[in-house]
């Protein structure tokens, strides 16, 4: 119990210094995890040593909800799957939570073959599958968790800046999605005018196939009509990617004030990866996630991860290569 105690206060004095140094990392995220996974092997030893009966019925929950967990899951994400399938398109990126769903009930499928036809080598590459998929999941999880608590801690200190990252435009008409994020952002301007600050928003993106001016201009027009004085708006309209939003918009914010420091307003499932992206790019800010529709966030949210795992695509592709030669080197020998 003290041991298990004792390596979850590690974990989170890591955390905590993590978080002091940079909130734009993910090792914060999977520093939170392993102390809340520590935590919570203490409490089942700490509940054993008073009840030893309360502590056994609550290893037996946690082993039953797993499981059912993971069948309400693939249940959800398919079901996910085809509300996007209808109201976004048939492109790629809407169909991952349809992927995700399907794939957790093909495994579970195959990891009952494997139990029928008694394979040695089918096992095998079963305990390979598994160990690849718990160790996603797992960065999965931190991704989650992590995005869950940056969304909830503000930066406290004043901006001079607020940057809305742009997403796609309709001709030159702002989409919900896109509105969203404006939305979000004229109201943490008007709040920092309340309080005698005067912040300038700054429109990023370019203009992009099927788009009759640059995202910027289309995003600048929404703020104007919505009621914020036109001298209050800088636009970038050179970027193509979130990277570029950031690094372009950083030359305009060094340019106007040096020691500048930044807001950045994006969608709430953008929000983590666009910090991580921020501090790539070095930009002085932090980053807060306006709302989404219910049904667009799974697939989107596995699309950002997915995105993550590309960023960090060498470590993990060097762990997961190894699992699967691990696996391998059982099939051989």
């Amino acid at each position: 119990m003290i041991i298990s105690f004792g390596i979850a206060g590690i974990w989170f004095l890591l955390f905590l210094v993590t978080w002091i140094r940079d909130r734009r990392v993910l090792r914060n995220g999977v520093y939170l995890v392993l102390t809340i996974m520590f935590a919570g092997i203490g409490t089942v030893f700490a509940i054993d040593a008073v009840y030893e009966p309360a502590a056994r019925l609550l290893v037996v929950a946690v082993l039953v909800a797993i499981p059912v967990a993971i069948f309400l899951l693939a249940i959800f994400l398919t079901a996910n799957g085809v509300t996007m399938w209808r109201r976004e398109g048939h492109r790629p990126a809407n169909l991952l939570s349809l992927l995700a769903g399907l794939g957790i009930i093909a495994f579970v499928l195959f990891s009952v073959a494997v139990q029928t036809l008694a394979s040695p080598a089918l096992e095998t590459i079963r305990e390979t599958l598994i160990a690849v998929l718990t160790y996603i999941s797992f960065l999965f999880v931190c991704f989650l968790a992590y995005s869950f608590v940056y969304a909830r801690i503000r930066a406290s200190r004043k901006v001079d800046f607020i940057v809305v990252l742009g997403s796609g435009i309709r001709g030159t008409r702002v989409p919900p999605l896109l509105a969203s994020r404006l939305d979000r952002a004229q109201l943490t301007w008007q709040r920092a005018r309340t309080k005698g600050r005067t912040p300038l928003l700054i429109t990023s993106g370019g203009q992009g196939p099927g788009e009759d001016i640059p995202e910027s201009h289309a995003m600048a027009a929404y703020l104007v009509d919505h009621g914020v004085p036109a001298d209050q708006v800088l636009r970038e309209d050179r970027s193509t990617s979130t990277f570029e939003n950031l690094t372009f918009s950083r030359a305009i914010m060094a340019e106007l004030k040096p020691k500048y420091r930044c807001l950045i307003v994006t969608n709430n499932y953008h929000a983590l990866r666009a910090a991580f992206t921020a501090r790539k790019a070095k930009v002085n800010g932090q980053v807060l996630g306006s709302p989404t529709a219910a049904y667009f966030w799974p697939s989107a949210t596995i699309r950002e991860f997915i995105a993550v795992l590309a960023d960090h695509k060498w470590i993990n592709g060097i762990i997961i290569s190894l699992i699967f030669l691990r696996g391998l080197g059982e099939l051989v020998f």
